[in-house]
């Protein structure tokens, strides 16, 4: 049979839709694959997903954009997505496009980075570990901080191995686990007991540690820790950490420390794995250039941590993406080394720390409770005062998600600001504790909040004491 004769038949057999352009290969005519003549017919059933990815709600991403897409109070003032609303500082900038002019940074790095930037890693880390980092066998380029801690898990977790995380968590956590067969087991941080009638500190949320003592088994095998805390802006103090430390060496557990905001802290930071050289040991911290630079699109990220670790979860990253985006490690090796000389670090935390104290004016001239971060850039705010009016009409698929997605509509139609349900970052057990507040990112430009702080005032008329 030949080509002409073969594409003839499966057209009539399997009543293809064959494209015009392709009908005078056959012979065909419009008629030739619409014959009444009986054919086989096949009841094919759609191809059927992982487990995995079976059965998720609608995420919240695409519920506040479907939200800002339907409102009336047009432009929407995006204050839920944590991305920022500038550039990167201009040396960083500059140093991105110089990347490009050369040969070697348009084509592959090695696997586990540019060696510039991994050096220009290790000279700003060893100080803050306090002894010298070994750019070569404790640090790997990831393709962003995401991406790194997936490397992580792959590296370390197999089918049945238990990850504690803290409730609320980074959305991404959970797909990275469960991708390798791991099992999560959820530990909730506890809000301020006075939260939703005065202001409070991030670090006043708290860990029950009998609560995670009693979540530890014999088949746990990591604990994702995550300081400054997205989105509940704690970070975790020295005794805090001294803790999980003692219990992750005493159990022989890994530590993955999400520290992506490792330089807008607003209180003393401590870094777990400084703490001892035990603690060190099980520890895997995550860093990201992105969140450094104000570069979040980047997807640069890294892992620093001992040899007998890294080099697995150097494996893994090899084998999911081989290597990192070559011309934007070149920029942020740059960014490593110039950032002190050019005030980098110190302008950073000035300037974030004064967006978010005058944006955060807005809920005390409303009387609405927040949570004063300690580190990152977003904002907790309690609206359990603010009374949605009766029969509001929420769309299906809103009306049946906690208190925390219907504010959230809410918010977006009546006063045209967007801010993110923590709810989405929570169990369903454990939704109770987060379904009154709402997210803030303030890494918006100043005339930006300001928009904001002027609509959200629309919010006086539905709040009552």
């Amino acid at each position: 049979m030949n080509t002409r004769t073969a594409f003839s038949y499966l057209a009539r057999t399997w009543q293809l839709q064959v494209p015009k352009h392709f009908q005078s290969i056959a012979g065909l005519s419009s008629r030739a694959y619409s014959s009444s003549t009986p054919t086989p017919t096949m009841a094919l059933k759609p191809p059927q997903p992982a487990a995995r990815v079976a059965d998720r709600r609608q995420d919240v991403w695409t519920i506040v954009n479907e939200g800002a897409a339907a409102s009336p109070k047009q432009p929407i003032v995006n204050m839920g997505q944590g991305f920022f609303g500038y550039n990167p500082p201009e040396f960083i900038i500059n140093a991105a496009k110089q990347a490009l002019d050369k040969v070697e940074c348009n084509q592959y790095s090695p696997t586990r980075g540019r060696p510039r930037l991994k050096k220009a890693l290790a000279d700003a880390y060893s100080p803050l570990w306090g002894r010298k980092l070994n750019p070569d066998t404790e640090i790997t380029i990831t393709t962003g901080a995401n991406e790194g801690m997936l490397s992580a898990f792959m590296g370390f977790i197999e089918e049945g191995d238990e990850v504690i995380i803290f409730e609320p968590f980074f959305d991404q956590y959970i797909s990275n686990i469960e991708m390798p067969g791991g099992k999560i087991v959820y530990v909730p941080l506890h809000p301020p007991p006075n939260g939703a009638t005065q202001d409070s500190s991030a670090g006043e949320w708290s860990v029950d540690f009998a609560e995670l003592e009693a979540a530890i088994s014999p088949k746990t095998k990591m604990i994702v820790l995550n300081t400054p805390h997205n989105p509940v802006g704690k970070v975790f103090s020295k005794e805090e950490l001294l803790k999980i430390g003692e219990l992750c060496v005493k159990n022989n557990i890994i530590i993955l420390s999400d520290e992506v905001y490792d330089r807008l802290y607003y209180v003393p930071f401590t870094r777990i794995a400084t703490l001892s050289p035990e603690i060190e040991s099980l520890t895997l911290t995550v860093g990201s250039a992105g969140k450094n630079f104000y570069a979040t699109g980047w997807r640069v990220g890294w892992l620093i941590g001992p040899p007998h670790l890294i080099q697995y979860a150097a494996a893994a990253h090899t084998r999911i993406c081989y290597s990192s985006v070559s011309p934007l490690q070149e920029a942020a090796a740059v960014g490593f080394e110039e950032a002190d000389k050019n005030g980098f670090w110190t302008s950073a935390v000035k300037e974030m720390k004064g967006k978010m104290d005058r944006f955060n004016e807005i809920w005390k001239e409303l009387d609405l409770p927040f949570s004063d971060p300690e580190g990152g850039y977003f904002v907790l705010v309690n609206m359990k005062k603010v009374k949605v009016p009766d029969g509001y009409p929420f769309p299906d698929h809103v009306k049946d998600r906690p208190r925390d997605f219907r504010l959230s509509w809410f918010l977006i139609q009546e006063v045209g600001v967007a801010a993110i349900p923590p709810t989405e970052f929570y169990t369903d057990a454990n939704a109770h504790i987060g379904e009154d507040w709402l997210r803030f990112a303030v890494c918006k430009n100043d005339d930006v909040l300001e928009n904001a702080k002027e609509r959200l005032r629309g919010l006086k008329k539905y709040i009552s004491s």
